[in-house]
Order: C-alpha cells, then sequence, then structure tokens
C-alpha cells in the first residue's frame, strides 16, 4: 500500500504516524496499571452533580480499587477467565472501578444501557449470558423480571453517588430515597459494590493475590468488551472487540488529534461511557492521556452541565449533534461559553453545517466530526485540527484503509457515491453468537458500514447517508441528511428528521418531521425554503410539527421510530 492509495496521509501532521505497527500495551489491564504509575494522585475522574457537589478519585486509587474488585470477581465470586460481565450504570465514580476491574480479571465487559426496560435487559443478558452483573441501584428493580429463564449468579449493587464524600452521597441517597423515588427496594440477593471492593481487598492482604495474575493470562487478541450495536436499523447485535482493537483505535485517535497535552486536558464526558465511542475515547483515552475526566451522570436537562462548565477548566469534550445544538441554544452557555477549550469532537449522527457554524461563533473552536461504528471500535475517520471541512467526516486515522463500494463489493469510480466499506486493526473479530451476520458484514477483513458515502480526490470523506434510511422519489435517490441539514439552517428551526413514506404516484415521498424554534412557522414557509435550497423532488411533500423527537440515549435522532409510526398509521387508515 503506497502513499498514493492513501492520499489522505497528506494531511497528517509531522508527528503523525501513518502506520502504528504495535500496541503500547498488551492489554487493557497493562494500560490501566501503568498510567497509574505515571500520574499517581493526580485526580483521575471527578463525578459533577448538577448542583455542583461532587467527588473526585486519583489513578492510584482508581487502579487499587479495581484491583481489589477484580480479586473479588475472580476469587469470591468464582468467575474465570472469559466470563461475561454485565454493567449497567450511568457515568459515575464506579463505572471506571467496575469497567476497569472486569478488563482486568480476565473477563469480558458486556456495556447494558441503564435506561434499558427489563424486556430489553432480558433480550441482551439472554444472548450474553453474563455471569455477574454489576448495576446502579436505581435500575436494580428490574433484576427479578430481566433475569427470568437466565438467572444471573451474581449480583453487585452501587449507587450514583458512591465514593464521593459522605455529605454529599448522603444528600443524594435520601433525595433519592424520600424525594423522587427514584430507589426502591432490591429484592434480588445482591452485594453492595464498596464491600466487594473490600473482600478483594482482604485476599490481596490475606492471600497475596495481585490482579497483574489475571490479565497476564489474557492474549491481545482476546475479547474484552461485548459492545452491543444501538438496534437503530435493525437487530441488536454484540460486536466482539478485542484488547488490540479498543488499545489500537484509542491509540489511532490519539495520534490523530493534535493539540492535546499528556497531564493537562480537563475532558468533559456527557456522553454515557458505555457507548463505545464515550467508552473508547473520554475513558480508555483520555486516562491513558492522564487527563481529568469530569464524569456527568445525566446531561438532560442541559442545565446539569452548567456546574461543570463553571467549576472546571474543561479543554475538551465529545458529543453528538444534538448536544452542540442544544448547548448553542442555552442562554448561560452563550452569555459565558467555556474559556479554556480546544475544541470539541462530534460523532454518533451527522453534524450539521449551521450547528457547527453556531458552536464556533459561540465558543470561538471548531468541533471536530468524526465518524466510526460500534464494530469498528468505533473510530475510522477524523477531522484533523486545523485542517477540518465543512460536511466532512475527515480522513481516515493511521493504518485503516477505507473505500467506496458498489453492491459487488468493487470500488466505485471517483467521486461517485458508494457504500463504505474499511479494514484496520480496529475492527471487530464478528458478531457474538452471529455467524451468519459475520459472514454479511465482514467480507475478506473488510467492514461493510451500511453508509454511503463520497471520496473527494485528496482523501477526505463524505457521508451521504444511511444505505437504508435512502428514499427513493420517482427513481431519484434522496438522502435525509442533505433535507435535514437544509433545515436546520433555517432560522425557526431546532430540530428536524426526514423519512421517507409510501407514496402512490412517486413511490415514495419525502416527509419532514420538525420542532420549531419560531412558533409561528408553518408549512408553506417550510416547504418554500426548501425549494430555494433543494430541487424538486428533494422538497419534503410532507411536514409534521412536534414537540420533540425520538432519540437514542446518546442524542441521536431515531428515524425508525418515526417511520414505525408512519407505517403503524398508515396500516390502521
Amino acid at each position: 500500500m503506497t502513499t498514493e492509495d492513501r492520499p489522505w496521509t497528506a494531511f497528517y501532521g509531522p508527528s503523525v504516524r501513518a502506520e502504528i505497527t504495535e500496541t503500547p500495551y498488551r492489554t487493557i489491564g497493562d494500560l490501566i496499571s501503568a498510567v497509574a504509575d505515571t500520574y499517581g494522585n493526580a485526580p483521575a475522574f471527578t463525578c459533577c452533580l448538577p448542583n455542583g457537589m461532587n467527588g473526585s478519585l486519583s489513578f492510584r486509587q482508581v487502579d487499587e480499587m479495581s484491583d481489589a474488585l477484580a480479586v473479588y470477581l475472580r476469587e469470591v465470586a468464582g468467575l474465570t477467565q472469559g466470563d461475561r460481565v454485565a454493567l449497567q450504570m450511568p457515568n459515575c465514580l464506579s463505572f471506571p472501578i467496575a469497567a476497569f476491574a472486569i478488563l482486568k480479571a480476565g473477563c469480558v465487559l458486556v456495556n447494558v444501557n441503564p435506561l434499558y426496560t427489563a424486556e430489553e435487559m432480558a433480550k441482551q443478558f439472554e444472548d450474553a449470558e453474563p455471569h455477574a452483573l454489576i448495576i446502579v441501584d436505581m435500575f436494580a428493580d428490574k433484576i427479578p423480571e430481566a433475569t427470568r429463564g437466565h438467572p444471573i449468579p451474581n449480583i453487585i449493587v452501587t449507587r450514583v453517588a458512591e465514593f464521593l464524600p459522605a455529605m454529599p452521597r448522603g444528600i443524594v441517597g435520601l433525595v433519592q430515597k424520600y424525594w423522587d423515588r427514584s430507589v426502591k427496594p432490591i429484592e434480588t440477593a445482591h452485594i453492595r459494590l464498596p464491600d466487594a471492593v473490600a473482600a478483594g481487598r482482604t485476599h490481596i492482604e490475606r492471600d497475596s493475590i495481585e490482579a497483574d495474575r489475571y490479565h497476564n493470562a489474557v492474549d491481545p487478541d482476546d475479547i474484552a468488551c461485548l459492545q452491543y450495536t444501538g438496534g437503530t436499523t435493525g437487530v441488536s447485535k454484540g460486536a466482539m472487540l478485542t484488547h488490540k482493537n479498543l488499545i489500537m483505535n484509542m491509540e489511532q485517535t490519539m495520534e490523530l488529534i493534535e493539540g492535546v497535552k499528556k497531564g493537562d486536558e480537563v475532558a468533559l464526558t456527557a456522553l454515557p461511557m458505555y457507548h463505545i465511542f464515550a467508552f473508547t475515547v473520554n475513558l480508555l483515552g483520555f486516562y491513558w492521556l492522564g487527563a481529568r475526566n469530569i464524569l456527568i451522570p445525566n446531561p438532560r436537562p442541559l442545565s446539569n452541565l452548567k456546574r461543570a462548565f463553571e467549576n472546571y477548566k474543561v479543554t475538551w469534550m465529545s458529543g453528538v449533534n444534538t448536544l452542540f445544538n442544544g448547548l448553542t441554544n442555552e442562554i448561560w452557555f452563550t452569555d459565558s461559553p467555556p474559556k479554556h477549550l480546544k475544541f470539541a469532537s462530534a460523532g454518533g449522527m451527522a453534524l450539521q453545517s449551521a450547528v457547527a457554524e453556531r458552536w464556533e461563533e459561540i465558543t470561538g473552536k471548531p468541533v471536530l466530526q468524526g465518524y466510526g461504528l460500534t464494530e469498528s471500535s468505533p473510530v475510522l475517520t477524523f477531522n484533523p485540527l486545523g485542517k477540518t471541512r465543512e460536511n466532512s467526516i475527515g480522513v481516515p486515522v493511521p493504518s485503516t484503509l477505507v473505500a467506496c463500494v458498489d453492491e459487488d463489493g468493487q470500488p466505485v469510480p471517483q467521486g461517485e457515491a458508494g457504500e463504505l466499506a474499511a479494514k484496520g486493526p480496529q475492527i471487530m473479530k464478528g458478531y457474538w453468537n452471529k455467524p451468519e451476520e459475520t459472514e454479511k458484514t465482514l467480507k475478506d477483513g473488510w467492514l461493510l458500514t451500511g453508509d454511503i458515502a463520497v471520496m473527494d480526490p485528496d482523501g477526505y470523506f463524505r457521508i451521504v447517508d444511511r444505505k437504508k434510511d435512502m428514499v427513493v422519489v420517482s427513481g431519484f435517490n434522496v438522502y435525509p441528511n442533505e433535507i435535514e441539514d437544509i433545515l436546520a439552517a433555517h432560522p425557526g428551526v431546532l430540530e428536524a428528521a426526514v423519512i421517507g413514506v409510501p407514496d402512490d404516484a412517486s413511490g415514495e415521498a419525502v416527509k419532514a418531521f420538525i420542532v420549531r424554534r419560531d412558533p409561528g412557522l408553518d408549512v408553506n414557509a417550510v416547504r418554500s425554503y426548501c425549494k430555494e435550497h433543494l430541487t424538486a423532488y428533494k422538497v419534503p411533500k410532507l411536514v409534521e410539527f412536534r414537540d420533540d423527537l425520538p432519540k437514542s440515549n446518546v442524542g441521536k435522532i431515531l428515524r425508525k421510530d418515526l417511520r414505525a409510526e408512519e407505517l403503524a398509521a398508515i396500516a390502521a387508515e
């Protein structure tokens, strides 16, 4: 493979390696311990609550406590290497301790969305067959129903305010128990997380056990995580991500992000760490950089972020389009934008041009859009700092090949749209227990993403849309992203989503769902505006105004839910 085959390397900085041949650590357990040795008592994680109450753990504390919990899992709970452990909690100080312990123990981490219903939990548990579950108490009442038919023998329960100082921990506990009653009695046999950590410490002291013995036995190609896809385009599947996948992707991403300094950064983590982007980049990447990671348990409403921005010198944050869009509409944020921010990074969904422009106008710093999938650990491309390109997902990260291919898997002519395919050390081993799905997605080492993209002559890529979201109007391909981008630029539009609906005349018609910023905005104004910017067949034939749009837990607008509603309404006619 030559430079001509990868023209994007011309945009790499002088210190950026085009190829990363070796991982800096064999396993994630090795990484955690080595970083703790370097940064010691410096704050690693700070949990900031909406009222400003907070608590922090140092790198050394996180390392020691995760060691103790790893020993508990192996020596007390009786788990063995390769056993799955489900982790179900929002961003809080317990999360890194639990996640790191699972990986140090040589077990497989199964991230579970804490907002899942018992039915959704049951489906994931049935597929992953975890031997242990570490869950926040707010959702522990779902355990009996979620584990019916496939019990989990070891249950460990924690609290959102766990490891905060006694006073804020006590206040939060009282509020949850008596005010909002968000914590219900737990009927399932369990052990509290601090007690499990203490039991692990006892074994370490009494039997001279070191957690290193577990992760020293792990191979870099062993599975570290079963990371379940969001299911936004179908049934959720468990992507098997190895230690090497995750460590390589962490390094690939950090290699391309210029301007960050080890030991100096303050990262704001509003995206949930059970999501693959925040897991790899925020949790692993910024831990590796020695950054202070400000954890936000719940970013909704957005005012929950206010005290974090006020109290900490945030230099970096990640988010999705809806988060950046929301912040630029918050008076407290626009009146006092973060002063120390170097840049922000966006992923998860298309970053709309109007949102990116407003963000940079308010903060003076760019949003760097990247692209990736759960199946690629997740980052495949990123916009280099100082070389951002509007409506682009940037260039491939080091050691990654990206191409646009046709239905037969052959490269399309330069400048034409094709399915984006990728190959590199961050690509998953396959889907857990789903060989047929794996075969559809992985072809000769290439990951077929299901996204339609175009490569510019110099190597930058643009996502046109999801293959399954494309609308065909009288034989013409219409991509919702393009129309949503136009709508987002209208001053009266706060949010927009576009889908295709059945139409007798054209096969499909374009329908737009809009959340208004201007209450006076009407259908005629929307269609007239679109006619100024779009060819006729792309102009929404139907427009529906809503108070809000369905979103995933990371804020991604769910077109599939809107489509399902439309089809159900048609069927009921």
